[in-house]
């Protein structure tokens, strides 16, 4: 299969994770609330395992190959901080913006907050086709990870987007509907970083580095402090369990791909 064919065939993949855990929500409302807590805290682990396990020690290797052939020197951990900085500083953003539509009405607030909820989606959805498309590029076994990341993901967020859109009186019908055009924007991102294949390549370290600094940051800010907000202690030992067990998933899959 070609580059383009994994890459089209993988966006494809991790976009419907952003669709299960929706749909899942929508079918069985109290079943998927229930169990988003051990999603999100499998995610995490996903995450953080791909960060430091594959995009990371990738990011350094292809930044190691380019200086040997002359071209600029990468800091694959400046970029790396970089990532990290620039999502915090976009969920700041999209924060304050919702908590100052907090100071008007119900009504205006469910107006202009689903917008920026599909806004918001969108634009992830697009990162996401960048960041897989990226990593395929670096190479086969890379984006698959990554792709597998990105769905794993993608469940418990869409979670709870789902029941944000529901909680604001938007119906199921157009929920879906939302959400698969939303999805859909990951091609776009995936076949324009393709396209511009011979531009961006170059700088493969410096979209790993990014992409690993947006997992860890995704991981750190919103899906662990999940964990730590579970008081029972049973569910909080299966959580951190859970965590674990996606950080050696990652581990085991990236030593059978560079062994096997």
């Amino acid at each position: 299969m070609s580059t383009l064919g994994y890459i089209l065939l993988f966006t494809f993949i991790g976009s419907i994770g952003a669709l299960i855990g929706g749909i899942l929500l929508l079918s069985r409302e109290k079943f998927a609330l229930k169990i988003s807590h051990f999603l999100a805290s499998f995610a995490a682990g996903v995450l953080l395992g791909t960060a430091f396990f594959d995009l990371l020690p990738e990011a350094l290797h292809e930044a190691a190959s380019n200086a040997a052939i002359g071209e600029e020197g990468i800091d694959v951990f400046f970029w790396t901080l970089f990532g990290i900085i620039i999502f915090f500083l976009t969920e700041r953003f999209i924060h304050w913006f919702h908590h100052h539509e907090d100071f008007h009405d119900h009504k205006m607030e469910s107006k202009s907050t689903l917008p920026l909820i599909i806004f918001g989606d969108a634009m992830h959805n697009f990162i996401d086709g960048v960041v897989i498309a990226a990593t395929f590029m670096a190479s086969v076994p890379l984006g698959v990870v990554t792709a597998l990341a990105v769905f794993a993901h993608e469940i418990p967020q869409e979670i709870g987007d789902f029941g944000l859109m529901l909680h604001k009186g938007l119906r199921k019908k157009k929920i879906i509907l939302v959400n698969v055009l939303s999805a859909a924007v990951s091609f776009i991102g995936a076949i324009a970083t393709y396209l511009l294949g011979g531009i961006v390549e170059g700088y493969v370290p410096v979209f790993l580095a990014i992409t690993a600094g947006f997992f860890i940051y995704i991981a750190s800010s919103d899906l662990i402090p999940e964990i730590h907000h579970e008081k029972r202690r049973g569910f909080a030992i299966i959580e951190s369990f859970l965590l674990v067990v996606g950080i050696a998933v990652i581990w085991v899959t990236v030593s059978l791909i560079e062994h096997g």
